[in-house]
């Protein structure tokens, strides 16, 4: 490759990375404008922007060490090296202080859905205590009578056992929505626990390597 050639790819990349640092930048400007951080939904947007960003910054300081190389085969602390290395140190650290915050925000979130579905647990539970409840069942047969699903014609034990297979279909349709409730709590965890505080690991260990290698 002619050293015009390289040039002219080493300046568009620096250009790139510049472009994306700033949008990891504007986006945290965005968040940070809000000024919230005594709220812990704000902590969470917070973090989950950083860690959702930063991989852009990432990549973009990334093209800025290889267009700085393309220009300067020759290794060499540059400025541009220097500001890799502290930029990259300083979205490391902000990703160490991420990850206690992604932590305590999964076990808030967790405890808040935990508790709604032992709610529903024993609304579910309180309604097949009623199954055995005369009082309900004639209030069923009576609501089933009116919307003629119950023949009134039919017998006593004809009633009560269409009530009862009425109810039964009524609790085991809220026995799978709760079943699909769970599933769906325990893949957002898995979400927040990988995608979140797993990425954040994994971040802090690559913006790490990176300030390191800027400097090397």
């Amino acid at each position: 490759m002619s050293s015009a050639a390289s040039g002219r790819f080493g300046s568009l990349f620096r250009w790139l990375g510049i472009t994306l640092v700033v949008l990891l930048a504007l986006q945290l400007v965005a968040v940070l404008a809000v000024n919230g951080w005594g709220e812990e939904s704000f902590r969470q947007l917070l973090s989950t922007t950083l860690v959702t960003q930063s991989p852009m910054a990432f990549v973009g300081m990334l093209l800025m060490l290889i267009g700085q190389r393309l220009d300067e085969p020759v290794p060499g602390r540059t400025p541009l090296r220097w500001f890799v290395a502290v930029v990259s140190g300083l979205l490391a650290l902000a990703l160490l202080i991420t990850i206690p915050v992604s932590i305590s925000g999964d076990r808030a979130v967790s405890d808040q859905a935990n508790q709604a579905l032992l709610a529903q647990r024993g609304q579910l539970e309180m309604a097949k205590a009623q199954l055995e409840n005369p009082q309900v069942l004639e209030q069923v047969i009576a609501q089933g009578e009116q919307a003629g699903q119950i023949p009134a014609t039919a017998s006593d034990a004809e009633k009560k056992k269409a009530a009862q297979a009425f109810m039964n279909r009524q609790l085991d349709q809220a026995e799978d929505q709760l079943k699909q409730a769970e599933n769906r709590r325990d893949l957002a965890a898995n979400q927040r626990r990988i995608g979140g505080t797993g990425t954040a690991v994994v971040l802090l260990v690559a913006f790490t390597l990176l300030a390191v290698v800027a400097v090397l």
